[in-house]
């Protein structure tokens, strides 16, 4: 298992049901635009139906004077890298593909919590919420286009 939303693995236990709890394996297929500038870094982050900040899911990218440009997930987590530790890969380049597998929890899908991508690239502007859709079991499979930097993006269990 690559990652799990701790905390959120940890209320999510907590209040619901043994049977509500499972986790399945999701991919994350994000393809980045051909704009010809530096590696993005992606931020992929869940917020509950209130908006809350429920957890980081993945962080492309490793250098973490980097992380504040990742505006949306560096608000809701003030920048707390342990947020990411264990969670994070390369940024992706210009034209290239990210594809990220996860063990998520069940009670993540068809319960009003969404999906943020944040993204942003060295000498270019950020890209807050650069992909915003709920997570729902009839949205797998759906590829939905980014507003700069990502070119497509879905999600299949």
């Amino acid at each position: 298992m690559k990652s799990i939303l701790a905390a959120l693995a940890l209320t999510t236990a907590l209040s619901f049901s043994a049977a509500e709890v499972m986790a399945k394996p999701v991919t994350f297929i994000t393809t980045i635009k051909n704009y010809g500038g530096n590696n993005a870094y992606l931020a992929l982050y869940v917020t509950d139906k209130s908006g809350k900040y429920a957890g980081s899911l993945w962080l492309a990218g490793s250098r973490t004077r980097y992380f504040d440009h990742l505006a949306g997930w560096y608000r809701a987590t003030g920048g707390d890298t342990a947020q990411v530790n264990g969670i994070t890969g390369a940024s992706v380049g210009s034209g290239r593909t990210l594809k990220v597998t996860l063990d998520l929890k069940d009670a993540l899908f068809d319960a009003g919590y969404t999906l943020h991508i944040d993204a942003a690239a060295e000498n270019m502007r950020e890209s807050p919420n650069d992909v915003v859709l709920p997570l729902t079991t009839a949205g797998a499979g759906n590829a939905v286009k980014g507003r700069r930097y990502i070119s497509s993006f879905t999600y299949g269990m």
